[in-house]
């Protein structure tokens, strides 16, 4: 269902099915959604027709706030994927298959995935990088990936399993059962975590092997850095949940809990209830899209009500940031999360399914 046509079209195709089918109520409606407002519609298409513009050659993109690596591609490629076009032969499609290409590319001998291609890269690439991959596992064809690259890569299956083993390791070796900058850290945080955390279930989601010890140790880890209000510590093990803006990190353990099908647990009703009951206050300053892009999701998969009312204020301040060039906060990664925060209004990617 999910690639049904290229064009505009397709934003009403699983509409039109609803419309079909008897009503179940507000399931049928989560599942399945309603017309994509048009200022979302309009907004997101700037954003990517931005990234394709600025993407290079090799597949990446520069100049960004976060440098550059599998970690931005990675993003810029999921808000390309979330578009609902068919990324195999929709105009996104030559723009999706360079990232990937790129991402592949730089999977080091162990299966990290690095800016250099060695094994000494950051774990939030690796993390965001993973995580496209799985959403790509499936969805894009491996006989067109490498078709006009000169050379044959691995496939995107491949590279998935070499780069989830990675991620399984250093968690493995890890005191906490998490993650931190380096792939050989001895601390973790709910920030590095998270991205590694929703690369291995969306890895999982698409058949990829994950023991059920590691879900667990995921589960922990979670659980541990929550208290009763739903505050999240930054660093595990750390004290003074409260301190600070906590919506990105309890918007990361929601977001994690509810894929970890964990939403009858302490931790995750407490996380909901935080981010519910603060709808209204800004993103953090320091953080703002990357704490968007965790909100949205979290709050799809545990209040749907409150999401909506989210959802169109989160949309009217992307507006008003939007550049004439199309860009939102003027550089690659800024533009991709903030797609990716509006995605769920089109619910393609199969992270976002409930």
């Amino acid at each position: 269902m999910r690639w049904l046509r290229s064009g505009s079209g397709i934003v009403f195709a699983v509409t039109w099915l609803a419309l079909l089918m008897p009503a179940h109520g507000q399931g049928l409606r989560i599942r399945t959604g309603t017309p994509v407002p048009i200022e979302v519609k309009q907004t997101s298409e700037m954003a990517l027709d931005y990234l394709v513009k600025t993407q290079t050659n090799n597949g990446t993109w520069q100049n960004t706030s976060y440098g550059q690596g599998p970690g931005v591609d990675g993003i810029c490629c999921l808000a390309l994927l979330s578009s609902g076009e068919d990324p195999n032969y929709g105009i996104y499609a030559d723009a999706i298959r360079k990232a990937l290409r790129s991402i592949i590319s730089k999977q080091s001998e162990t299966g990290l995935l690095s800016t250099n291609g060695n094994d000494h890269g950051s774990m939030y690439h690796h993390g965001f990088g993973t995580l496209a991959l799985a959403e790509a596992y499936g969805a894009v064809d491996d006989d067109l990936l490498w078709k006009d690259a000169g050379k044959k890569g691995k496939t995107i299956g491949e590279a998935l399993e070499a780069a989830v083993k990675v991620t399984l390791e250093c968690q493995d070796q890890n005191p906490y059962g998490g993650w931190r900058y380096t792939p050989d850290a001895k601390d973790a945080d709910v920030s590095v975590s998270g991205a590694n955390i929703v690369a291995l279930l969306a890895a999982k989601n698409a058949g990829i092997e994950v023991p059920d010890t590691n879900m667990e140790k995921m589960v922990k880890l979670l659980e541990q850095s929550t208290d009763d209000s739903g505050a999240v510590a930054y660093q595990v093990g750390s004290v003074g949940f409260a301190f600070g803006d906590s919506n990105a990190r309890t918007s990361i353990a929601c977001l994690s809990l509810a894929i970890a099908k964990e939403k009858e647990g302490k931790a995750f009703k407490a996380t909901i209830k935080y981010l519910s009951d603060r709808i209204d206050q800004p993103a953090s300053s320091g953080w703002p899209y990357y704490t968007r892009y965790y909100q949205a999701q979290a709050l799809f998969q545990g209040d749907f009500e409150a999401w909506e009312k989210w959802n169109a204020m989160n949309t009217e301040m992307i507006q008003q940031e939007q550049g004439d060039d199309g860009s939102i906060g003027g550089n690659a990664y800024s533009t991709g999360m903030s797609v990716l925060s509006m995605a769920l209004n089109y619910r393609f990617l199969p992270i976002y399914e409930r």
